[in-house]
């Protein structure tokens, strides 16, 4: 099943030719579950050519900080699709992501992970498990965007976009429908950052008003979190951001009955890469012992995208009867359901000799009426005005009381602007903060017009300023000895404020 985005021009398949896999074996267990899988694939008749890459661990202690060559990237520009084992990121200073690397540059937006319950042959309390968690891919905090800007202080942006909610809310939605799911539940913290996560919900409920037949739900992350572990049969979609949406599918999957089972999928709009979600686990690498489950179940998910689903159910179906029969390798292995433990290499061979099977007790695969490709609108950027209001002057100083430094900057005397108000973390500190609230040396300093009604603190009155003045209002603090670490301007759009309030404020 294909993710498409309006307005482009995409090229028709031809479903007798061999689809080109970029394949990457990755490191530790990575080469034995691979091979494992690759041997299914060929046994399914599965109309697939690998064509082999190289990712991780030895292009690291090459030199090569982010883990991956050119080869790899014209491999992966020629095929648009990559099955990749795990690979293993050396400890240390300098390495970068390989995941997020990938997901981020191939644009790959939407991270799949369905867990079902495999009860009773993987043990589990959710007997009827049965969810999809959808993450946003590439933004959020993984944007990685740092810097420490005090002795005391380091920030991290969370950067959260309205065409990135769109794509990934309406890809849910558009899953729920292709897969014939009924609910789908957005989980955020809009009750504390009320902008970023607020944006995520506010385009959540825009779009589930175009899916009337599909029941929307929103939880806050906290308690969502927490019932999704108590009874997660309550969830049958949920789309979230990324850092959520990374927590709780380890959640769901451990739950579900191991993190060792699940596969993954991420999908973009011209590229889908399709992986186990368990690390390279090096203490096992090469004794043939460890579970190519979850790159079984990655595998299927890239023959469902590739459109041989025909094969992606007989794979399926052999590898949940070859559960049902007991062949089980030693991270899921029971004197109770188990008949015999297996290696890596036999259990494949199990897997293949079941492929005209069906399971009797775990519910079949059957993927044959989701060959439909999910369209993706183009997104449009709406025209609204954006008008300044005032700016936030970080300042780094080195002072407890915020008096002090309240009335230093109190006496500022710029061109038409004027403090407002010293957060120190968040929290109001001047004018009339509390003695019992903790400063460090990172201090927001709030200014506003001269002529803005800033009295009413429930509902105050900005007025507009040009940027010159906050050009003078700098030169004034830098020439009074203050050291200014950022600015973040306040903007009102289509007549709407759009920055926060300090707590307390």
């Amino acid at each position: 099943m294909e993710t498409k985005i309006e307005g482009k021009n995409h090229k028709k398949q031809n479903i007798n030719k061999a689809v080109n896999i970029a394949v990457a074996k990755g490191d530790g267990i990575g080469p034995d579950i691979m091979d494992a899988t690759l041997k299914i694939l060929k046994a399914a008749g599965a109309n697939i050519k690998p064509q082999f890459i190289q990712l991780g661990k030895q292009l690291y202690l090459s030199g090569n900080t982010s883990g991956i060559n050119k080869a790899a990237w014209e491999a992966i520009n020629n095929t648009k699709v990559i099955l990749k084992a795990p690979i293993t990121t050396p400890q240390g200073k300098g390495y970068k992501s390989l995941n997020v690397t990938l997901r981020k540059s191939l644009g790959l937006f939407a991270n799949v992970r369905p867990v079902s319950a495999l009860h009773p042959y993987v043990k589990t309390n959710f007997p009827n498990m049965d969810v999809v968690i959808i993450r946003e891919n590439e933004e959020d905090l993984y944007a990685g965007i740092e810097h420490q800007q005090t002795h005391d202080v380091v920030q991290c942006l969370k950067l959260i976009t309205r065409p990135g909610c769109e794509k990934i809310v309406r890809y849910a939605f558009e899953y729920a429908k292709v897969y014939n799911r009924k609910k789908v539940t957005c989980m955020i913290k809009d009750n504390i950052m009320k902008l970023t996560d607020g944006l995520f919900h506010q385009v959540f409920k825009e779009i589930a008003l175009e899916y009337p037949e599909i029941t929307s739900e929103s939880q806050i992350i906290d308690i969502g979190a927490a019932r999704l572990a108590a009874n997660p049969e309550q969830y049958d979609v949920i789309v979230t951001s990324n850092l959520y949406g990374d927590i709780i599918s380890d959640i769901a999957a451990e739950i579900g009955g191991s993190v060792g089972m699940a596969g993954s999928a991420n999908i973009g709009s011209n590229v889908a890469m399709f992986e186990a979600i368990h690390g390279s686990a090096p203490d096992i690498a090469g004794k043939n012992i460890a579970n190519p489950s979850g790159l079984i179940n990655a595998a299927v998910m890239m023959l469902s995208h590739i459109g041989q689903n025909k094969v992606a159910n007989k794979i399926k179906n052999a590898w949940l009867k070859t559960l049902e029969d007991g062949y089980h390798t030693a991270d899921i292995f029971s004197h109770k359901f188990s008949v015999k433990k297996v290696s890596t290499d036999e259990f494949a061979t199990e897997v293949i000799a079941r492929l005209e099977l069906l399971p009797k007790r775990l519910k079949s695969s059957d993927l044959n009426n989701n060959s439909s490709q999910i369209i993706l609108p183009e997104y449009i950027r709406k025209k609204e005005s954006k008008v300044l209001l005032g700016v936030d002057v970080f300042i780094d100083w080195k002072g407890n009381n915020p008096e002090e430094i309240g009335n230093i900057l109190d006496d500022i005397n710029a061109f038409k602007l004027k403090l407002k108000m010293i957060t120190n973390r968040g929290v109001k500190v001047y004018p009339k903060g509390l003695k019992e609230t903790y400063c460090t040396d990172h201090w927001r300093c709030r200014f506003v017009a001269i002529d803005a009604d800033i009295k009413n603190s429930n509902s105050p009155k900005y007025e507009q300023v040009e940027y010159e003045q906050v050009i003078a209002l700098l030169s004034k603090l830098h020439n009074a000895g203050i050291d200014v670490i950022k600015t973040e301007n306040l903007y009102e759009f289509g007549g709407n404020r759009a920055f926060s309030l300090g707590q307390g404020e």
